[in-house]
């Protein structure tokens, strides 16, 4: 519905009345008309309803106006209009700004304006249009934030200071953590309205003094000039209490906190690209290392995650060169009863192009976060399978016991390939046990189950690995459809001097017995701890040092076979 608060039109106004109407029936721009020698202003019925001003007709416009203009080109706005209606000749007023629309968010437009001056050369009418604009180069179409090139002008405006002055700062770029869900779940509609949200949040919490600018995807920054290290954790634990609730847009819950990559310069650099890539890399280490935290830059992190990239680059080339490299080492188990060899564990290994052997804690994250696991976990299984069968040679019932990965479990395709290895090798389900670790179980149980019954149904053990290092081990014992579980070294190093903790073992074999389920002690490295691991606790099976280091193929069958 038009407003009109029925303030009557000047003769100026009148006399242009029928063009203007004209025009707004025309235009999807904003017009406006203003008879600067009354005062009055008209502006078209779509500026009336987008910024919710009290009518078409309006005396001192400015008193309505100004106060939507955002704070930071308030000033800006105020000095053009001023200098333009000062001027005794044409002049226009061409300014781009934010205003705040109806619904209470900041929207940027683009005005220009241009004065009239009477035969005396006086001010007499401004006329002009303003423009949303929905792909200017300075906004974020979605947020209404800065976009990233006037964040690269403010870090360079910021750095220009601190040489004009000594000052430095901070910079720190957020990233939303399982944004992608947010999306795959929903629609890219209620991704922007997230993203929407999270600008609002993070605005609302951050010093009134600080811009905050939106940048590709998920991300956000912001520029702190004079910051300290306190100051910026404030900042972000501001940011993270606020994101720490479940929102709800349009209908649906959503929960999504942040990562945080923060850099000081010019500590970490004196160049806008050099700071952006630096705070980028804290931002991914933040992710990497359990998300919704900051990390501060450091040179040796930094180097650590070039590394890493690396890296992620030589083991793209060994998987796709048939996982050249990878190999598999074999570590023993016996039986708790007798010290007989019964069967290993395989455990991956990796040598880069350079030769040198990595670290499973280095490679093994990449695989995971890039799928890779899916492929290489494939390669495992065979390569298992295929020794298993050559060391049946040497032990009839030897089993080999192969580490799952989640993603493995969701790909459906993994059970059929398992089946066919074992046909083509010719080897019995009951040579092989699955583990899956239980840190990377997630409450998905009728899936997870789903899954391990039918690898169950084929005759194929399934084992909790590292039992005891999760948050809820007991919830996982008793929703998990397992076989076996492999209770971790962290519940054996101190069984000798900690009465609790020897109890604690000896219970939960206790309670794993009374359920079918048989107990595989890990870490074990002193006779004492083997002791009494077998007389005290009733283990059924051991692995640790004690017993065996993991070898490759030929040090196993030379240490543990043929001997």
């Amino acid at each position: 519905m038009r407003k009109n608060n029925r303030i009557p039109l000047s003769p100026c106004l009148r006399r242009f009345r029928f063009y203007f109407d004209l025009l707004g029936k025309t235009a999807r721009d904003y017009l406006f008309f203003t008879d600067l020698q009354e005062n009055l202003v008209m502006v078209s019925p779509n500026m009336v309803n987008d910024f919710d001003l009290p009518g078409e007709i309006m005396h001192d416009f400015d008193q309505y106006w100004v106060p939507l203009v955002h704070p930071e080109e308030r000033g800006a706005y105020q000095a053009s209009i001023s200098k333009v209606m000062a001027s005794k000749v044409p002049c226009e007023h061409n300014m781009e700004y934010r205003v705040k629309n109806r619904k209470g968010e900041y929207v940027w437009i683009c005005c220009r304006g241009r004065v009239g001056l009477d035969r005396d050369g006086n001010p007499y009418m401004f006329v002009g249009t303003m423009s949303r604009m929905a792909q200017r180069n300075q906004a974020d179409e979605v947020t209404g934030l800065l976009n990233k090139y006037q964040f690269e002008h403010a870090v360079k405006m910021a750095l220009a200071q601190y040489r004009a002055t000594g000052e430095g700062g901070a910079i720190m770029v957020f990233g939303l953590d399982n944004f992608k869900i947010v999306n795959e779940t929903h629609n890219r509609m209620t991704g922007d309205l997230v993203l929407k949200r999270v600008a609002d949040v993070i605005g609302n919490v951050i010093p009134s003094e600080l811009t905050l600018f939106k940048l590709d995807g998920d991300e956000y920054a912001l520029i702190y000039p004079g910051a300290k290290v306190d100051e910026v954790a404030d900042i972000f634990a501001s940011v993270q209490s606020a994101l720490s609730r479940p929102q709800d847009i349009d209908g649906h819950q959503y929960f999504c906190t942040a990562s945080c990559g923060t850099v000081f310069y010019p500590e970490a650099g004196k160049d806008y690209l050099v700071l952006h890539k630096h705070a980028e890399a804290a931002m991914d280490i933040a992710k990497r290392e359990g998300k919704n935290r900051n990390v501060l830059f450091s040179k040796e992190q930094y180097n650590r995650w070039v590394r890493s990239i690396s890296m992620r680059d030589s083991i793209w080339e060994s998987v796709e060169n048939g996982c050249v490299g990878f190999s598999l080492f074999f570590q023993p188990q016996v039986s708790a009863v007798d010290q007989q060899l019964i069967g290993a564990e395989a455990l991956l290994r990796w040598k880069n192009p350079k030769g040198r052997m990595v670290a499973p804690m280095e490679f093994i994250p990449i695989l995971e976060e890039t799928k890779l696991i899916i492929p290489v976990g494939k390669w495992i299984a065979e390569e298992a399978i295929k020794t298993c069968k050559r060391w049946r040679r040497f032990v009839p019932d030897f089993r080999v016991s192969i580490n799952m990965s989640y993603e493995q479990i969701k790909d459906l395709s993994f059970k059929n390939f398992v089946e066919d290895c074992l046909e083509r090798y010719d080897m019995p389900p009951d040579s092989i046990i699955l583990e899956l670790t239980e840190s990377k179980i997630v409450a998905d149980w009728s899936f997870i189950n789903k899954q391990f019954d039918s690898f169950r149904h084929l005759g194929i053990a399934v084992a909790m690995d590292d039992f005891g290092t999760g948050y809820s081990s007991l919830a996982s014992l008793k929703n998990l459809s397992c076989d076996i579980v492999k209770i971790d070294r962290e519940f054996v190093k101190k069984i000798l001097e900690n009465d609790f903790d020897r109890r604690l073992v000896q219970y939960v074999v206790d309670l794993c017995h009374s359920i079918g389920i048989s107990c595989c002690i890990e870490g074990v490295e002193e006779e004492a701890e083997y002791e009494l691991l077998t007389k005290e606790c009733k283990a059924d099976s051991i692995q640790g040092y004690l017993f065996g280091h993991p070898e490759s193929v030929p040090d196993f069958e030379e240490k543990f076979l043929q001997s």
